[in-house]
């Protein structure tokens, strides 16, 4: 009895929220949740560093054995069966202009959703989690570089590495390559 007498006489914080009781929230969440802050996935493509947003990111794993698709870009390596949902997997070194991938059971297929469609991108290896502050994003600078560049969205430094983040709605016609993994697919 006496302890429900104290407990109702405990004042409540301005600013609580009974569904994030015994949740631990530090000042880092909060700025996440409010925009301050966002989560990339970054990983290895030959010796460069990428990095794409944690939102898109619906799995990863280990490189399996696909399905070639005739008539379709060099960098569309097939497709592969998830669990029922045919995905195309794209292989983002020679997406940006530097040949083939030797795949390898220790490449990496990242499963992604752009829009509305599943996709996997194959990377040498998934690196790390990066939580920044979009203040922290640098803008690409304008170079004279081989091939398109519209898809690298910015530029942060990590530790002593450079990490390009990529948008991956701008990595592909999507359009364009819906039609021809459909038409392929026939």
């Amino acid at each position: 009895m006496a302890e429900e007498s104290a407990a109702q006489n405990q004042s409540v914080e301005t600013g609580f929220v009974p569904n994030l009781l015994g949740v631990s929230v530090d000042d880092a969440d909060m700025e996440a949740e409010t925009g301050i802050m966002m989560q990339y996935v970054s990983f290895k493509v030959d010796d460069g560093e990428y990095g794409i947003d944690i939102m898109a990111v619906r799995e990863i794993q280990g490189w399996v054995n696909i399905t070639d698709l005739p008539n379709t870009p060099e960098y569309v390596r097939g497709v592969l069966n998830l669990r029922g949902v045919i995905v195309p997997i794209f292989d983002l070194r020679c997406r940006f202009g530097d040949g083939l991938t030797e795949a390898t059971a220790l490449h990496v297929v990242i499963i992604v959703a752009v829009e509305e469609r599943t996709m996997g991108l194959l990377v040498d290896a998934v690196s790390d989690i990066l939580t920044i502050n979009n203040e922290e994003i640098l803008p690409v600078p304008d170079l004279e570089i081989k091939g398109d560049q519209r898809f690298i969205g910015g530029l942060i430094t990590v530790q002593e590495r450079m990490v390009a983040l990529l948008e991956i709605d701008k990595l592909f016609d999507i359009e364009d390559l819906v039609a021809q993994v459909t038409g392929a697919a026939k």
